[in-house]
């Protein structure tokens, strides 16, 4: 029988990854990756870009309230991301797929590191200039015809791979 969400087991833990949204502007994945994020034991989400769409409503709607749990803050321009990664020694991690990516099975996951995962727009995916600072760029192997797949569901795919490390 299926457990109630007060008689599941799952100890409570949060890992030391700050996940990067790089101009993602659909609610309904905004809402998704609050609660992925919430699950996964996510420290905290920095979304960026201007006039990021967090209106309560509909992200409530699809993040059953754990955008209420999981810290998070707009940057609104690149370079101050880009300054605030650097100056807190993050261990940048972009999943995009590249000529230089590698398998996400090939991560390395340093020894006492904040991780910063940098996951890119519905759209474009990471701009050049994240890509640029990232440490490692890793995608997610599919066997499709398809290039591509939803951020929620590969950003739930690298949350996994990583918090089982």
């Amino acid at each position: 029988m299926q457990l109630t969400h007060k008689e599941n087991q799952f100890a409570r833990k949060t890992f030391p990854i700050t996940l990067v949204c790089d101009h993602i502007y659909f609610q309904q994945n905004i809402g998704s990756l609050f609660r992925i994020s919430e699950a996964f034991g996510v420290e905290n989400i920095i979304f960026l870009g201007k006039d990021i769409p967090l209106t309560p409503r509909k992200i409530n709607k699809t993040s059953r309230s754990t955008h209420l749990h999981v810290p998070h803050i707009v940057i609104e321009e690149t370079a101050e991301l880009i300054d605030y990664l650097i100056e807190n020694n993050f261990e940048i991690i972009a999943l995009e797929i590249t000529s230089n990516s590698k398998p996400l099975k090939e991560v390395l996951i340093p020894d006492n590191k904040n991780i910063a995962l940098l996951i890119g727009s519905e759209i474009d995916g990471i701009s050049d200039k994240l890509l640029e600072i990232s440490n490692q760029i890793v995608h997610i192997n599919m066997f499709g015809k398809n290039s591509s797949m939803n951020v929620v569901q590969a950003t739930s795919i690298i949350l996994y791979e990583l918090t089982s490390k």
